[in-house]
């Protein structure tokens, strides 16, 4: 594959350097030359008024994937019990599935997972498919990916999405290269291509500083994964406890499945123990604090509305407050009832951390700041005359506002 710049239709007019996230353009004597820097990204091609630019060697041909349907999720499980981050990738799973008018199922293998898998159902689910078998007690992806790979395989899902979880971190990667797909990682958003009925699969690129759409263009299934408490998680149907689809109960032989791993144990994390995930306010601090000592105030208010102390990822790399307390991409995500970010700018990194959440106030000095483009409700002030007074007004019991 290689680009070329059509000299006798180039006019030098530096839009194609414009473009560029590599700077691997340069003009020189009045034309475009393109060096060695360039990803082939394609950005230079699309800005090009005069067609001068084309690249050379890629795949044209159209794939036929009409035997391709359906929107799978895979339901990560810990021990019997499901993870979360499965149910809520069954409620973003259920509008994709809905607008491509596909059945949206899932996938749960572990060990004693049965009863508890069918709890999904109540998420949107049509169909599960399920092995349960002692061999998958513990999450070595070794196996788990066969097993995926073989369900894949025969049943050709459209679409398949897993939580982006340390397991399916490891997880994930392994099935689609095996299947020789592509698989975006860490996804923000997810939505149907109206007119080519394909999956459009956001994510925050260069360090978290802008948003990439990604397609799968020449291979299914199209896959994903989704860190936890990014989508939200609704019930469509209530516990009946009885079940509204299909399950599909898949019987294996244990001989196939020998893996070269050995679990050894688990260890419990050392150092704090907290889990800012847990609680439905949150207060966090920024840049804006000025200091480690600031985040007293902080705590004040987080204890009064028993919520937790966040922080940016600025704050943390300064030393002002420890990792587990930090939101965004490089952190912990987040969807709190409450999300109070005070003394934080709102850069993309961290907004993709906490944008889900149900209510969130940003406190700023800056009036230009972009975490007032997500916020529910805008400060514009300084941030220590403005949350004692709101510490005081909920001691009082009076209202905020």
């Amino acid at each position: 594959m290689e680009i070329k710049v059509n000299e006798s239709t180039c006019t030098g007019c530096s839009l194609c350097r414009g473009v560029c996230l590599y700077d691997a353009i340069e003009i020189k004597e009045g034309k475009a030359v393109i060096g060695e820097t360039c990803v082939f990204c394609g950005a230079c091609v699309e800005s090009c008024k005069f067609e001068s630019i084309e690249i050379i060697g890629l795949d044209t041909e159209e794939k036929d994937f009409s035997d391709y349907r359906g929107a799978w999720v895979y339901l990560e499980a810990h021990g019997n019990k499901l993870a979360d981050v499965g149910l809520e990738l069954l409620s973003e799973g259920r509008k994709l599935a809905d607008n491509l008018k596909v059945p949206l199922t899932g996938i749960a293998i572990g060990s004693g997972i049965e009863k508890n898998a069918m709890i999904a159902f109540q998420y949107g689910m049509d169909k599960l498919y399920i092995i349960d078998d002692p061999i998958f007690e513990n999450n070595i992806d070794d196996i788990f990916s066969k097993a995926l790979v073989q369900l894949i395989s025969k049943h050709k899902p459209e679409i398949f999405l897993a939580g982006a979880t340390s397991f399916g971190r490891t997880l994930a990667p392994k099935v689609a290269a095996i299947l020789k797909t592509g698989l975006t990682a860490d996804c923000t958003g997810l939505a149907i291509d109206d007119e080519k009925k394909i999956l459009l699969q956001t994510r925050p690129t260069f360090g978290g500083n802008i948003l990439a759409t990604i397609i799968t263009r020449n291979a299914r299934p199209q896959m994903a994964t989704v860190r936890p408490h990014v989508m939200e998680k609704i019930k469509t149907a209530r516990d009946t406890g009885g079940i509204s689809g299909d399950v599909i109960k898949i019987e294996i032989d244990p001989e196939n499945f020998k893996t070269k791993y050995k679990m050894l144990g688990t260890e419990t994390e050392k150092g704090e123990k907290i889990n800012i995930t847990d609680y439905e306010v949150i207060v966090s601090g920024g840049r804006g604090l000025g200091g480690g000592e600031k985040f007293e105030l902080l705590k004040e208010l987080a204890g009064t509305l028993s919520g937790v102390v966040g922080a940016s990822r600025a704050a943390v790399d300064s030393g002002w407050i420890s990792y587990p307390h930090q939101v965004g991409q490089t952190g912990k995500t987040v969807n709190p009832k409450i999300y109070i970010a005070c003394g934080i700018s709102g850069a993309i990194q961290h907004l993709a951390g906490m944008q889900t959440s149900d209510i969130i106030i940003a406190i700023n000095k800056d009036p230009n700041a972009p975490i007032f483009k997500v916020a529910n409700y805008g400060i514009v002030g300084d941030l220590f005359e403005i949350i004692p007074m709101l510490i005081k007004r909920i001691k009082e019991g009076k209202p905020l506002v």
